[in-house]
């Protein structure tokens, strides 16, 4: 076996694994098999990995110091299915995104500045920029701190990313479509949609529309419903050209994102807080990978922040926003997100995380032997 040096870091609500691109296999074409068996996939439990057997655990962040002028690191994210051959590189992952930053720092990629350290990320995979502001003490990263974030337990040291000119992050349009809302055919009859693709593709749906109140948890969801909410994904997958229906599930499976959303209302959230109507602007559910998400996908925050100031989608339809500020309630809590208008015109999208290293050391690979050691 072939070990390779390895970090696994939280980042936002997710955990994802970190190489530096240096260590990873020489031959790009081999990187998907390395990181199936590193991640241990498919296998439901993940047993012979480092995957969590959960989506928000089965992420991999590819850093490398950039070449582009202005810009001080290349990100690769990569999502590894838990039961299928296969990874996913089309998206992005705003939770992990806010990992990278403190990730560079700390190896040496970047260099620390007190009090504060900006770090310009470039996003291989929407060719998008994100910059990230992180909190730095002697010469190091801070990760205490009095910021917390719905879905992780603890406070940290607040990391602000602000998401830059991210329309079109995946399909080269705002409007994958060319519609702000589009009308398709299901078992239940038509139902409008609008699918948006600001850092990520987001497929929207009214609950209502859908035979759902839209304040259910995880595990409120039956087979059936699951089942149907893929397939309407699966439509919205070939609408964006990204694979037929028929292949959206295994070739297109992370984007873009099934998201249901409905008006304010009052409910308990996974960790037993009432939530009130009057705290929120939206309540969003969003799936990953086929399931319920725990919490709520960074990207898919600033796509739904997007999608209520942009004219007659039917996020637009439900949400009034007076302010800069949006408060998207999701199963775990609610989420804020603020938004810097330039010229009436959204330059950027900002959200606060947390993140933290969990674990230096060395992953043991069976099966890849192009390594840059070798």
């Amino acid at each position: 076996m072939t070990r390779v040096p390895v970090t696994i870091m939280r980042g936002g609500t997710s955990k994802g694994v970190f190489f530096n691109y240096e260590d990873m296999p020489v031959n790009v074409a081999e990187w998907e098999e390395f990181l199936l068996d590193i991640m241990g996939s498919p296998n439901h439990m993940q047993i012979d990995g480092l995957g969590g057997a959960n989506s928000l655990t089965s992420k991999i962040a590819i850093i490398k110091k950039s070449d582009i002028k202005d810009i001080d690191i290349d990100y690769t994210f990569a999502q590894v299915s838990i039961n299928e051959c296969f990874v996913d590189f089309k998206g992005n992952c705003g939770n992990i995104s806010s990992a990278v930053g403190p990730y560079a720092i700390e190896k040496g990629l970047v260099a620390a500045q007190e009090p504060i350290t900006k770090v310009r990320i470039f996003n291989t995979n929407t060719k998008k920029v994100i910059v990230a502001e992180v909190e730095v003490e002697n010469g190091r990263v801070k990760t205490e701190g009095d910021c917390s974030i719905p879905g992780v337990p603890g406070t940290g040291s607040p990391i602000y990313l602000s998401f830059t000119r991210a329309e079109g992050a995946v399909t080269g349009k705002l409007f994958p479509t060319g519609n702000p809302i589009d009308i398709i055919q299901t078992p239940s009859g038509s139902i409008p949609i609008s699918i948006i693709d600001v850092a990520n593709p987001l497929v929207f749906v009214k609950a209502q529309d859908i035979g759902l109140i839209g304040s259910e948890l995880p595990h409120d969801y039956s087979q059936e419903k699951l089942k149907e909410l893929e397939e309407i994904r699966s439509v919205a997958a070939e609408m964006c050209q990204f694979a037929n229906k028929e292949d959206a599930t295994k070739k297109s499976p992370a984007v873009p994102k099934m998201t249901i959303i409905a008006p304010p209302m009052d409910y308990i959230d996974l960790t037993g807080i009432e939530r009130k109507a009057s705290d929120m602007d939206l309540v969003i559910r969003m799936m990953s990978m086929q399931r319920p998400h725990q919490a709520l996908a960074i990207t898919g925050a600033i796509c739904a922040t997007a999608g209520v100031f942009l004219k007659d989608t039917i996020l637009s339809d439900i949400v009034t926003v007076n302010q800069e500020m949006v408060r998207l309630a999701h199963p775990a809590g609610i989420m804020q997100t603020k938004i810097d208008l330039l010229a009436g015109h959204i330059s950027a999208i900002k959200v606060i995380r947390t993140a933290r290293t969990i674990l230096e050391g060395y992953v043991y690979t069976k099966k890849v032997t192009s390594f840059p050691t070798c």
